[in-house]
C-alpha cells in the first residue's frame, strides 16, 4: 500500500506539477496571503510516522522535513505563531478512530514523540486525539486570541489529519494555505486525491517557498 513518490530531489518539480495540475480549481476570489495574519500548523511530525522501523512509516515523509523546518523558523524569528500537534490515543479517547486502526499510538509509546527537527523548547505543541487538530483542543483559542485568520498547514498524512484539520478551519472561517510540498502521505493517490478535494472550495494550494517569500516580504 505505502509507496515511495517523492524525494529530496524530486519534490520541487513533482509538487510544482500538481500545483500546476489543480491551479484550475482555486478560489474565484481567492484571499490574498498575509504572514502577519498567519500561523504555521505542523501536524503531526513523530516518530510513529518518520521512523523506517515504525509500522506507520511514511517513505516520502523525509522529502518535507527540510520544507518545513524552514517555515518552522520563518516563523519562529518573525514571532508569528507556529503550533506542532502530537497525536495520542487512549481507549477512551480514540472514538470511531479506533475501529479503522490496529495500534493506537499510546502517550508512554516512544515512537509518539515529535522528531528532533520539532522538539525544541520553544515549540507550542497540542495533544490531539482524532483526525481534526480543532476537536477538543485549545487551538482555536490559540489562534483567535493570536490575531490569526490565515492558516498553513503542513505535516502528515496528507489525506487524513491534514486534510481533516483544514476543512475544519475553512468551517471556522479560516484562510487555509494547504503547502503541497509540506504534506505527505502512504502513495501519491492518496496524496493527489487531497490536493483535488481541497483545491475545489477549502483550501488554496502553495509551495513553501510562496510562503517564505510572502515571510520575507514582510521584513520591509
Amino acid at each position: 500500500m505505502k509507496k515511495l513518490y517523492v524525494t529530496p530531489e524530486t519534490i520541487e518539480s513533482r509538487s510544482r506539477d500538481f500545483l500546476r495540475e489543480y491551479s484550475g480549481l482555486q478560489p474565484a476570489r481567492p484571499p490574498g496571503f498575509d504572514f502577519l495574519r498567519s500561523a504555521l500548523l505542523v501536524l503531526d511530525m513523530q516518530r510513529v510516522f518518520m521512523d523506517p522501523s515504525s509500522h506507520a512509516y511514511i517513505p516520502s515523509a523525509p522529502a518535507v522535513i527540510p520544507r518545513i523546518r524552514a517555515l518552522a523558523e520563518a516563523y519562529e524569528i518573525r514571532n508569528r505563531p507556529a503550533i506542532f500537534t502530537r497525536h495520542v490515543n487512549t481507549p477512551e479517547d480514540a472514538g470511531r478512530m479506533a475501529d479503522w486502526w490496529r495500534n493506537r499510538i499510546a502517550p508512554d509509546n516512544p515512537l509518539s514523540a515529535l522528531i528532533p527537527e520539532f522538539h525544541r523548547p520553544s515549540d507550542r505543541v497540542i495533544l490531539k486525539s482524532r483526525y481534526d487538530a480543532f476537536f477538543r483542543t485549545p487551538l482555536e483559542e490559540m489562534l483567535r486570541g493570536g490575531g490569526v485568520d490565515q492558516v498553513v498547514i503542513c505535516g502528515v498524512m496528507t489525506h487524513l489529519c491534514c486534510e481533516t484539520t483544514a476543512r475544519s478551519a475553512f468551517m471556522r472561517g479560516f484562510d487555509v494555505f494547504f503547502t503541497v510540498d509540506g504534506t505527505a502521505t502512504y502513495t501519491e493517490a492518496f496524496h493527489r486525491a487531497s490536493l483535488l478535494n481541497l483545491a475545489h472550495g477549502f483550501a488554496v494550494l502553495t509551495l513553501s517557498e510562496t510562503i517564505l517569500e510572502a515571510a520575507r516580504g514582510d521584513e520591509g
